[in-house]
């Protein structure tokens, strides 16, 4: 049975990362840690709203701990690049409960 991709075969690649929070921070995976501390470079936060388009905030090289990550995932750049953001509507996301 084959798993997702690991962090590890993700370095250097764009990924999106849902925090506990519900923010969304996209950026290339520069490394991480035992502790899936992982550090982004070239980030931006994605923050969506149903009045207005998605806005996208510069962070540029950030550091997302851990124990705040929900979700780690691959960003199909392609497609990532073909969508109209300023058009987009959506419901921001509700914290993660554990």
């Amino acid at each position: 049975m084959s798993g997702g991709p690991t962090l590890e075969t993700l370095v250097d690649q764009q990924i999106s990362v849902i925090t506990n929070d519900g923010r969304n921070i996209v950026g290339i995976l520069k490394g991480f840690d035992q502790a899936t501390n992982i550090i982004l470079d070239e980030s931006h936060e994605r923050v969506f709203s149903t009045k207005e388009g998605v806005q996208q905030l510069v962070l540029g090289l950030y550091i997302i701990r851990g124990d705040n990550i929900s979700i780690v995932g691959e960003v199909d750049e392609d497609l990532d690049t073909s969508l109209d953001w300023s058009n987009l509507r959506a419901h921001p996301l509700k914290p993660v409960i554990h």
